[in-house]
């Protein structure tokens, strides 16, 4: 559970009003001020003047889609972001991923299993994480306290959730993890074979670290297993 004394911010962007209500008035008393954006155009100026702890985002919104949000806004807000779809598609949940999104939840809204995903998001900016000392592998620093990451002396913009599997590997560096170990970590939740949210989030991982995709010298693939964070770079 998160602590009681932490009041955050989250925004839900939906446009059906009785369910942005009833979201809203569940996640109030479980420690959560929720403020409420019916249009994609105008939830984007949002995200970015209000800086909110987290975003709740439906995909089919006017305005502007939630990909379209989501990629709008993904490059200098860092709080994650849950996407909502009354679809239920493979094919959204992977653009919602490749968008930036941190998770993804199919409609209808269950309250308490958003309430739990938001909780897990949440979770690492506790003061118990803050305290953490920075972890250095080779020239990568992992600052859990500052939630930031520098290579070579320059900073790397990731999401919530790029952090999170990329402070896991830090913490396991020179191991192998499997999809399994890291879906356990990080969503509490066994590897189905299916899901592909961790292959996707270590591609650009990948990405921004400079480390090029077809031949990887720092986040390694491990054939038929899952990926070790490299101690040599």
């Amino acid at each position: 559970m998160l602590e009681k004394s932490f009041v955050y911010h989250v925004l839900v962007v939906e446009d059906d009003a009785p369910l942005a209500s009833m979201v809203a008035d569940f996640l109030a008393p479980h420690g959560f001020d929720v403020s409420i954006a019916s249009r994609g155009d105008t939830a984007v100026i949002r995200i970015q003047e209000d800086n909110p702890d987290a975003v709740v985002l439906d995909v089919n919104l006017p305005g502007l889609d939630g990909f379209a949000v989501c990629k709008a806004v993904r490059a200098h807000y860092r709080g994650p972001i849950i996407m909502l779809t009354a679809r239920g598609e493979e094919i959204d949940e992977v653009l919602g991923l490749e968008a930036g999104a941190d998770d993804y939840m199919a409609k209808p809204v269950r309250p308490r299993a958003l309430l739990a995903r938001l909780q897990m998001h949440l979770r690492r900016a506790t003061p118990e994480e803050q305290a953490s000392q920075p972890i250095a592998v080779g020239s990568l620093v992992v600052d859990v306290g500052r939630r930031m990451v520098e290579v070579e002396g320059t900073a790397v913009d990731l999401t919530t959730a790029e952090f999170e599997l990329l402070h896991l590997l830090a913490k396991h560096a020179g191991q192998t993890l499997s999809r399994n170990d890291i879906c356990l970590q990080i969503h509490g939740l066994k590897y189905d074979g299916l899901d592909r949210s961790i292959d996707l989030r270590i591609s650009r991982l990948r990405k921004k670290l400079g480390d090029d995709p077809a031949h990887p010298q720092r986040i390694k693939s491990v054939r038929g297993v899952g990926y070790m964070l490299s101690l040599e770079p």
